[in-house]
């Protein structure tokens, strides 16, 4: 059994569209199988990115393994024990942005923490993952002082500051420009390797998914099921302007799995 263990898993959702769409599976009012049959075993320090057409349900897998969402059958356990909620040891970093606006950077790193009765201990790791993510001397910003990629990297130091088992990232890239797109791809592969946190990532990107996974994960359309969980043994860092021909093979393959057809 992986440290993260999904099993038989299926997913309904009530259509509520009143108009009819070219895409929905069932009439208003009537279940939509979005997940059908998933199973997933993550082992502990994986780096798991899954990939899938717009809709197929990566986003609601990510939910259900946080505990934000519950399945319609199957199930979901983490080091054995079933997921009935969520956790502080399973971070979720959302599409959006979660940082609390009226609050600074370190107060949002400090949220996490507030717990700590040791307040130099506690200054001490929150200033650490500042650091991190390369935010030293913008503690006292607000978010909307911060770039999208600064406020990016501020969420990231404070899901890490509590020092979660689990990181489960939700389109973290998602809406940054394309040189901040690929710093912050290299910072959490650099936190990756220095931390070892199991990361379960959801991306639109293959070559994200190809710089960054131990593991991709490819879903079909709706309902989803897997078409491809493929361990990657190229070692880090990846460098996909260097590719040798079993990453160029590959890669051509997870873009015509994912209906594009032409791969550059």
């Amino acid at each position: 059994m992986g440290h993260i263990s999904v099993k038989n898993l299926h997913k309904q959702f009530v259509n509520r569209r009143r108009n009819k769409r070219e895409d929905d599976a069932a009439p208003y009012g009537q279940p939509v199988e979005v997940l059908e049959d998933v199973n997933i075993e993550i082992e502990e320090g994986e780096m798991v990115c899954l990939l899938g057409p717009s809709g197929c349900g990566k986003s609601t897998l990510l939910r259900i393994i946080a505990g934000f969402e519950r399945q319609s059958s199957g199930s979901v356990t983490i080091d054995g024990k079933e997921v009935t909620g969520p956790s502080s040891k399973n971070i979720f970093v959302f599409q959006q942005s979660g940082l609390l606006p009226w609050m600074t950077v370190w107060q949002n790193v400090e949220l996490g923490l507030r717990r700590m009765e040791n307040k130099n201990e506690q200054c001490e790791r929150i200033q650490e993952y500042i650091d991190m993510v390369e935010l030293d001397g913008f503690e006292d910003h607000y978010p909307h002082q911060l770039s999208g990629g600064m406020q990016r990297r501020a969420e990231l130091a404070r899901a890490l500051a509590v020092n979660p088992e689990i990181l489960i990232m939700d389109e973290p890239f998602n809406g940054l420009d394309f040189l901040t797109h690929m710093k912050m791809r290299e910072e959490v592969v650099n936190m990756h390797l220095l931390l070892g946190k199991t990361i379960f990532i959801v991306t639109h990107d293959i070559d994200d998914a190809l710089i960054m996974g131990d593991r991709i994960i490819v879903f079909s359309r709706r309902p989803s099921q897997i078409k491809m969980n493929r361990k990657l043994d190229f070692p880090h860092p990846r460098n996909l302007f260097k590719k040798g021909a079993e990453l160029c093979e590959l890669r051509d393959e997870l873009f015509f799995m994912l209906g594009v057809n032409y791969a550059v």
